[in-house]
């Protein structure tokens, strides 16, 4: 993650209370499971709702996200991905990631790129939110952030 992280363009950003891990681990869980509430996200993720909170408001500002009322409870929120993307979606869906794996693999190779490319899709697959929150259940130990 901490590679990819390196690829998300923070120009115009500003500073922020949640982490680039945090917020994308938050928009994966939301794309998995649209139309959830921050409670839901956070026993999911095993944030605290708190840092879930302060994820979609950083989510809801990007135009990544947006929020509407439950209807069946008006004082608990809904979020989903939004309909359309947003610029700043947009911005960091188009930077590559072969920059940085190349930095972290030393000298550029086409065929080592690729290669670890594969993998990563594989391992986003297979690694989602959920597998994060066994791996806390089970060890106790593991930190998300």
């Amino acid at each position: 993650m901490k590679i990819g992280e390196e690829t998300i363009p923070t120009g115009a950003v500003g500073q922020h209370s949640t982490s680039h891990r945090s917020v994308l681990i938050v928009a994966s869980d939301i794309r998995s499971h649209p139309d959830t509430s921050v409670g839901e996200i956070a026993d999911r993720t095993g944030f605290p709702q708190s840092k879930v909170s302060a994820c979609v408001a950083r989510l809801r500002e990007a135009g990544a996200v947006v929020t509407a009322a439950d209807p069946d409870d008006r004082r608990r929120l809904l979020v989903r991905p939004a309909a359309e993307v947003s610029e700043r979606v947009a911005e960091i869906r188009a930077v590559p990631i072969d920059d940085a794996l190349a930095t972290a693999l030393g000298p550029e190779d086409p065929q080592r790129i690729a290669e670890v490319t594969a993998a990563l899709d594989t391992l986003a697959r297979h690694l989602t939110p959920q597998a994060l929150v066994r791996l806390r259940t089970t060890s106790g130990t593991g930190s998300a952030d």
